[in-house]
């Protein structure tokens, strides 16, 4: 099973690199996210928040990431990429995804290239958000950077800077660490950053014509916010939004109030705020047909499409049988939500039963929490902590966190340890259980 639907990630040619790009929602007008230093576009989603973020912007907006030449599952190179390659790259990904304009959402030092090719193809560009950004880096030693940077690259010591907030949290510091080795090595750190220390766009941004949003967090550490108004005063019209918060990734702080003033600077409006949104407490339900893969290939694909639609009849039967609402078929399993945990557990049992029954064995997870309704799909921290309770899930097993078992005493069903887990994406240890009747 896919990972709660995660874009695809697909290969645009600048010349003759390839650049991996991913693309997700449908909303009438594209963002192209122009990334800072560090970049790894499959990894970044196992940030807390980033998915989410992007997920935020998709409602009203088609969301395109990317890792530039050089950095994550883009093509390695041999120098570290201009600016003016980096213009190329982005074209290249707009003429692969059919993007006449875009708004440009550059972050750190993404944002100089982004206010490049605003003012180099104001015709492809119809507004420009850059965040955390600067005009220059000459406020800092950058030899003494390089010397620091490339000697504790890819142990995450970095976090102190990029989100000081999180740096204290050792799973996070890991984390960071794995995401800076999986974006690039020392070398190219090393000309990455040399390169960057040269950056200096303070004669191009009086071209910059688009709308532009200037954002920045107070007490970012790794750029000031004096850059950041640097920048804003550098452009012309450009609106300056601070937020308060000491971290320089744009997933971290204030962003609710950051994602709202994106979109109304967008949209014109804040209709998609999440504070509009409908949100319920509901138990959450995952289902993964076990060896999907290898059935559908063993099978073949006439005999297993009548299997997946016998499966996915049982579904439907038994899910509306325990008053469940079916919010959609995963391809090899099912999303559903329930307004009672006890019911929840109970249908997930039954469909494992009848599933089996049929030749097509079943993993489960559930998790009861706070969803946002939106429209006929659904959000939120309990839908992610669903599908990964359902990954730790065994061929035939019901899997459940703790709140569910506590919400479920006295109905009757029974409970088995499976222990304490860290789900991916998710902070703290959670306490899982197998369900029986």
């Amino acid at each position: 099973m896919s990972d709660f639907n995660l874009p695809e990630t697909r290969y645009a040619l600048s010349g003759d690199v390839n650049l991996a790009y991913q693309v997700m929602g449908d909303g009438p007008v594209d963002i192209i996210m122009v990334p800072g230093f560090i970049s790894h576009i499959e990894f970044r989603h196992e940030l807390p928040g980033y998915t989410a973020y992007l997920r935020r912007l998709s409602n009203f907006a088609r969301v395109v990431t990317f890792d530039k030449r050089g950095q994550g599952l883009s093509d390695r190179v041999s120098d570290a990429p201009s600016l003016e390659q980096r213009m190329d790259d982005v074209r290249a990904i707009m003429d692969a995804i059919g993007s006449r304009r875009a708004t440009l959402f550059g972050h750190s030092e993404g944002c100089a290239m982004s206010a490049l090719f605003a003012a180099t193809y104001p015709e492809r560009v119809s507004r420009l958000i850059l965040f955390g950004g600067f005009v220059n880096r000459r406020d800092v030693n950058m030899a003494e950077v390089l010397e620091q940077r490339i000697k504790f690259w890819g142990t995450g010591a970095m976090l102190k800077r990029v989100a000081p907030s999180l740096a204290a949290d050792p799973a996070a510091v890991a984390q960071f660490a794995k995401f800076e080795r999986l974006s690039a090595s020392p070398g190219a750190v090393k000309a990455f950053t040399i390169l960057n220390s040269q950056i200096d766009v303070s004669s191009i941004l009086p071209a910059v014509r688009v709308p532009t949003l200037v954002l920045h967090n107070q007490g970012d550490v790794m750029v000031p916010v004096e850059r950041g108004r640097e920048l804003a005063a550098c452009i012309p019209d450009a609106k300056l939004i601070e937020y308060p918060g000491g971290d320089h990734l744009f997933i971290i702080g204030d962003v609710e109030a950051a994602l709202g003033d994106i979109e109304e600077f967008i949209t014109g409006h804040r209709e998609s705020s999440s504070s509009d949104l409908e949100r319920v407490l509901a138990t959450v339900l995952f289902t993964d047909i076990v060896d999907s893969t290898r059935s559908a290939a063993t099978m073949g694909d006439q005999a297993w499409r009548r299997l997946l639609d016998n499966h996915d009849q049982l579904a439907i039967q038994t899910i509306e049988k325990h008053r469940g609402t079916l919010v959609k078929s995963t391809g090899d399993g099912i999303l559903a939500t329930f307004d009672g945990p006890g019911r929840a557990v109970r249908c997930a049992l039954a469909l494992g039963t009848a599933s089996k029954q049929i030749g097509l064995p079943l993993r489960a997870g559930l998790h009861t929490g706070e969803i946002e309704i939106r429209g006929r799909d659904i959000g939120g921290i309990a839908v992610h902590a669903a599908a990964r309770v359902m990954a730790q899930s065994q061929p035939s097993e019901v899997l459940v966190s703790r709140v569910v078992t506590d919400l479920v005493a006295g109905a009757g069903l029974k409970f088995a340890e499976r222990g304490s887990h860290k789900l991916k994406g998710l902070p703290g240890r959670w306490d899982l259980f197998a369900a029986s009747a």
